[in-house]
């Protein structure tokens, strides 16, 4: 996920600067990245026309973010990247039963939800649109996975 691709040299980059990987960047799928108690994935498993899921896709999908977050017993943190992945990890985390707050949590860059047994943090995505127009910058993305470590720590 991510392996090639600009949102991907922010994203394997901060990961390494948070201690989660141990190279800052992967080009492709056999060169050595290796995250250590992280997990990259997706609400939507293709790659939609315009790069724009739509919610049909997401609700397609789901249930293979659901069985990862089932598979990954230990995770506690996810950290959304986007206000789609937010929505999506809200209703992953529904679907396997866990308590989502009233009101609803609101995707925000730096926002922090406890739904289920897992903590929610915001990120914006790393795509182009966000890290050119300085919508995104690495203090922010690294400030981030700095929370996630810290949250991961507590544990």
């Amino acid at each position: 996920m991510f392996t090639g691709d600009r949102s991907g040299d922010w994203l394997y980059a901060a990961l390494h600067r948070a201690g989660y990987a141990n190279q800052p960047a992967s080009e492709r799928c056999s060169d050595g990245l290796r995250l250590d108690d992280a997990y990259v994935t997706a609400v939507v498993r293709c790659a939609p026309p315009a790069n724009r899921p739509t919610p049909e896709e997401r609700d397609n999908c789901l249930p293979y973010l659901e069985r990862e977050l089932e598979m990954l017993e230990r995770c506690r943190t996810i950290v959304a990247l986007g206000s789609f992945a937010w929505d999506g990890a809200l209703r992953a985390i529904r679907a396997l039963g866990g308590e989502i707050p009233r009101p609803r949590p609101r995707f925000g860059h730096g926002a922090e939800a406890k739904a289920g047994h897992w903590t929610l943090l915001g990120c914006y995505h790393p795509s182009q649109q966000n890290t050119f127009t300085g919508r995104l910058t690495e203090p922010m993305l690294d400030a981030v996975f700095v929370r996630a470590a810290e949250l991961t720590a507590d544990r």
